[in-house]
């Protein structure tokens, strides 16, 4: 079964410790009592961190994201993690202290905390990322001394890691507005020896879920449609009463809405060449019962991304991927991306290679090509195609106020993407950019970019 994963959000914005709930000793420093600060104020609640983002943020950071914006974010990320508790430190110096994060919703997560160079020392940001269970802890060694040690590190490691076959894709590295690093490794097609280039299209999987969200949120601010509107308002048609009476859009982006996914066993025995429109993927979960009731909870739903697809197409007039290439990809300049018939992938597009799904034993050491595990052609919720420079043309736009959401920020913004034969990471920060693409399974890139940010220069 394919399954896509879920954004990553660098959240640029908080954090801090239960003071007696934990063995682990944070450090004793300056960074170490704000980091501290931030643990014990996320878990106290809305009025704690509003103290904290008060006292630990600098006046041009909270001029930049205004306060309540921040606040919405650490409400999101609260109803995902509950509470938190330190279980490791990764990393630890004057500019940043990494923790792994044990959270009470369940998630293991690893926190960095950048800090500004002031006395006291203020929150620049904080990434955020999901850590596999049972991954023992953490990237080798710190940050290299300047842009020049850590483009040689990463270079040596991606040269290593494709040597062994452990990586295959394309990885850009900027710092402010330069590119520093670009290159490429691994084939494209193996079946024809094709190389793998900077400028290849890979399959992005959930990182298309930001240009979903976009497009939502500029049809909201042209007056066409309501965050509180519900579905049934927008869908009069849609299978599901229930549904379309108590979830609104706000439910959709957010994960609070209680549609399930489309991957399952309808997805196993539906003929994936079919699935070709958005609407296509409506019979594989749109008439399901709500998992559970609208805002209750948060659960990562495929399902409710289709439904923001087809909301887009009825609110717009025009199909949703007509809709994203006119309105946001051409805009930020991003003329290589697009979603594709799988059947007629244009060139220069890599084929995804997988180890699930192998046909006989004797393919086990074998990598396949993901073409049986794949829809049609991708959809809002996931499986169009971009590529390097693509990527960061849209950090730039959105850097520059081209295309925006009140989601995401591109100072501190970190999505992701994976399934079987795909893996895709975007990254920035204040002054950096890192993407990663590879044909590979997850967690390919993901162990690759986590790498990369240990080595980079604070």
């Amino acid at each position: 079964m394919i399954h896509l994963l879920a954004p990553m959000l660098l959240i640029a914005f908080w954090m801090q410790t239960p003071p007696s709930s934990t063995n682990v000793a944070l450090p004793d420093t300056p960074g170490g009592t704000l980091v501290s600060a931030y643990l014990k104020a996320f878990n106290a609640g809305e009025p704690g961190m509003r103290d904290f983002l008060e006292k630990y943020i600098a006046k041009d950071d909270l001029a930049r994201v205004p306060l309540e914006s921040r606040l919405t974010r650490f409400r999101q990320m609260k109803e995902r993690l509950g509470r938190l508790e330190p279980v490791k430190i990764i990393h630890s110096s004057d500019s940043s202290i990494t923790l792994d994060i044990k959270s009470s919703e369940g998630p293991l997560v690893e926190l960095t905390f950048e800090l500004a160079p002031t006395s006291p020392p203020t929150l620049r940001g904080i990434r955020v990322e999901d850590r596999d269970q049972g991954e023992p802890g953490g990237p080798t060694a710190g940050p290299k001394a300047s842009d020049q040690e850590w483009v040689a590190a990463v270079e040596n490691y991606l040269t290593q890691s494709a040597s062994q076959d452990q990586f295959s894709g394309a990885v850009l590295l900027a710092r402010g507005d330069k590119v520093v690093f670009e290159k490429a490794y691994g084939l494209a097609d193996k079946s024809s020896n094709t190389p793998n280039r900077t400028d290849t299209r890979f399959n992005l999987g959930s990182i298309n879920k930001i240009f979903t969200n976009i497009a939502i949120h500029q049809l909201a601010s042209q007056g066409k449609l309501s965050l509180d509107d519900t579905i049934g308002k927008l869908l009069t048609d849609y299978p599901n009463p229930d549904a379309a009476s108590k979830v609104t859009i706000h439910h959709l982006l957010s994960m609070t809405s209680g549609i399930g996914d489309f991957f399952g066993e309808r997805y196993e025995q539906t003929p994936k060449d079919k699935l070709r429109s958005i609407r296509d993927y409506f019979p594989l979960f749109a008439d399901k019962p709500l998992e559970f009731e609208p805002g209750a909870k948060r659960r990562y739903s495929n399902g409710g991304y289709l439904v923001l697809g087809a909301i887009i197409e009825k609110v717009s007039g025009t199909d949703y991927y007509s809709y994203v290439k006119k309105n946001i990809y051409q805009p930020a300049g991003m003329k290589d991306s697009d979603w594709y018939d799988k059947d007629k992938l244009p060139p220069n597009t890599a084929v995804g290679y997988t180890y699930e799904d192998r046909p006989t034993i004797t393919n086990a050491d074998k990598r396949n090509p993901n073409y049986p595990t794949l829809p049609g052609k991708g959809s809002s919720a996931g499986g169009g195609y971009s590529t390097l420079r693509d990527l960061l043309a849209f950090v730039r736009a959105m850097r520059q106020g081209v295309v925006t959401t009140p989601d995401f920020q591109p100072d501190g913004l970190g999505i992701a993407g994976g399934a079987p034969g795909m893996n895709a990471i975007l990254e920035s920060g204040r002054d950096y950019v890192v993407v990663v693409l590879s044909n590979y399974d997850p967690p390919t890139a993901e162990k690759t970019a986590r790498q990369i940010r240990a080595w980079m220069p604070r």
